[in-house]
């Protein structure tokens, strides 16, 4: 079969590898469709930790086409998604229910081999079923979204509350959704690229911000901006420096700033704790996607996320190394690789 292997950092190629077999609890998957992540290009350029050489691909969805002898509740012809995150449930973190913090977290396309290929093998325990009848390329943002929900849920955003999105991407388009089905009366997107702002306002944004035009500050939580004294709840979901500063400074008095988007490791940013401790501010992070999995599987399934839209091109796996190797185009918002293509 085909697969993209991150061979070492800086070498990514599409080879011919042997087809794997599933295991006694595992499911040999034939990928339908995979998604391009900020995080595969941290991963190529060596800002994220991984083990190499090994097959990318961390968001995928496709048909069981072999069940191990130990499953029970798959068939072959499933319609399944992956939950690429294995936890191994004995540490104190997994002990205490906090399994995306576990001290010995394993990641299919990161630590073992992911869903850039043809076929991907994964723990029955990792699989989540797909309706039969879901548009094949859908599954794929099962992962992406699973981690919006963590960060949602963790900002706990009330009825009526006023949020702001910064950054653009796949992540934030699905957070400005997400806001609103939590009940945010006002969301506010913010995002340089036009493209992206006009389909923020599709997707449900009540605004969207251009920073080109001005200072963040003033245009949102200024005396004559949209929301005067700053938002309830910002999310930041670029994983760029000016924005993680942005958002301790868009929040309000009392109000709650996540960060979710991911910085390369080792960069770092300038904030201010006596202003973050005069204005109480809640500065919490949002990493992966602890018991989220299932639910974003049920938001795709019943189509209260639109993410057809959020769809820029699909390419063949011979083109995904391209993809990864260089910056997303202008407007563009998530590619999909898709073997067979």
């Amino acid at each position: 079969m085909k697969a993209m292997r991150l061979e070492a950092t800086g070498k990514l190629f599409t080879r011919e590898v042997e087809k794997p077999a599933a295991g006694t609890d595992d499911l040999l998957v034939r990928v339908e469709a995979c998604g391009v992540c900020g995080t595969d290009r941290h991963l190529y350029h060596g800002e994220f930790p991984c083990t190499p050489p090994v097959t990318l691909g961390h968001e995928f969805s496709g048909i069981v086409e072999q069940v191990g002898s130990a499953v029970t509740g798959f068939n072959v012809g499933d319609r399944v998604t992956g939950d690429p995150n294995i936890a191994c449930g004995r540490c104190s973190q997994c002990v205490n229910g906090r399994v995306n913090l576990c001290r010995n977290l394993r990641a299919i396309g990161i630590h073992r081999d992911g869903g850039f290929a043809d076929y991907v093998v994964i723990p029955h325990k990792q699989a989540f079923l797909l309706p039969a009848n879901l548009d094949p390329m859908h599954g794929a943002f099962c992962e992406p979204l699973a981690c919006c929900i963590h960060g949602i849920d963790l900002a706990d955003i009330k009825t009526g509350s006023s949020v702001v999105v910064l950054g653009g991407g796949v992540i934030g388009l699905l957070t400005v959704q997400l806001a609103r089905l939590a009940g945010a009366t006002t969301v506010i997107l913010v995002t340089r690229q036009a493209a992206r702002r006009r389909l923020a306002e599709d997707l449900g944004a009540t605004h969207s911000v251009d920073p080109a035009l001005g200072d963040v500050l003033a245009q949102i939580s200024g005396e004559t901006g949209l929301v005067p004294g700053g938002v309830d709840v910002v999310l930041e979901c670029a994983g760029v420096g000016e924005t993680v500063v942005q958002a301790t400074k868009l929040v309000r008095p009392g109000g709650t700033a996540v960060i979710l988007g991911v910085m390369a490791q080792g960069e770092k940013v300038a904030i201010e704790p006596f202003d973050l401790l005069f204005r109480e501010v809640k500065l919490v992070t949002s990493f992966l996607n602890p018991f989220t999995h299932r639910r974003a599987a049920d938001l795709i399934a019943s189509g209260k996320i639109e993410v057809g839209k959020l769809i820029s091109r699909r390419v063949s796996l011979d083109e995904a190394p391209d993809v990864v190797r260089n910056p997303p185009q202008p407007g563009e918002v998530k590619v999909l690789v898709v073997p067979g293509l």
